[in-house]
């Protein structure tokens, strides 16, 4: 039902209590789960925070290598609330590989410029991606989560029963209509808009 338990569910699916990820701090255009102390991400998991460079404020990958390596992630976890600039996804995906790490993207802020076409896809890139329905895609409350086929039997459970109850159908309709129309030219333009 929202972008929290998506990935939460993640979280349940490829992780154990007390096992280290790699995530964007919140104070640095992070999110809340992403390791945030009075959060659940933060109470059961060590989290190793990220950050931007203070000169230019994009995100410091001399610094994400450096605590990958230190610290060895189990999970990395690009996305961000609050940062407005493209995320190279590839790179994410070379410092996950080189530590044997997973990595889950976080798309939730930025999901309607993905399928506008303006922002990189991370679907080639991470195991798992997560997102929602009811910001940039314009949608319902709702939250989504694509994964690689070697996933989906830890993901589902975790999802129901495991983070929500049942199905409301009528969020699933108009997501149906959500989709339908981000395909659409005219989305295409409202993203195109957003970045001019």
């Amino acid at each position: 039902h929202s972008g929290s338990q998506a990935n939460a569910a993640v979280y349940l699916s490829c992780l154990e209590v007390g096992d280290t990820v790699l995530g964007l701090d919140l104070a640095q255009g992070g999110h809340l789960t992403h390791g945030m102390k009075l959060n659940m991400s933060g109470r059961l998991y060590n989290f190793v925070n990220y950050g931007v460079d203070e000169v230019n404020h994009r995100l410091d990958f001399d610094q994400i290598v450096k605590l990958a390596r230190e610290h060895k992630p189990k999970l990395i976890v690009p996305g961000a609330s609050a940062y407005p600039r493209e995320i190279p996804h590839d790179r994410f995906k070379e410092i996950a590989d080189e530590v044997g790490a997973k990595l889950m993207v976080d798309m939730a802020h930025y999901t309607g410029l993905v399928a506008a076409k303006i922002h990189n896809s991370p679907v080639p890139y991470a195991d798992y991606v997560t997102t929602t329905t009811h910001k940039t895609l314009r949608g319902p409350r709702s939250g989504l989560i694509m994964c690689k086929d070697q996933h989906l039997k830890l993901v589902n459970p975790n999802v129901f029963p495991g983070t929500q109850g049942g199905p409301l159908m009528h969020v699933v309709a108009a997501k149906a209509i959500c989709f339908a129309e981000a395909m659409t030219e005219e989305y295409a333009a409202y993203g195109q808009a957003v970045v001019d």
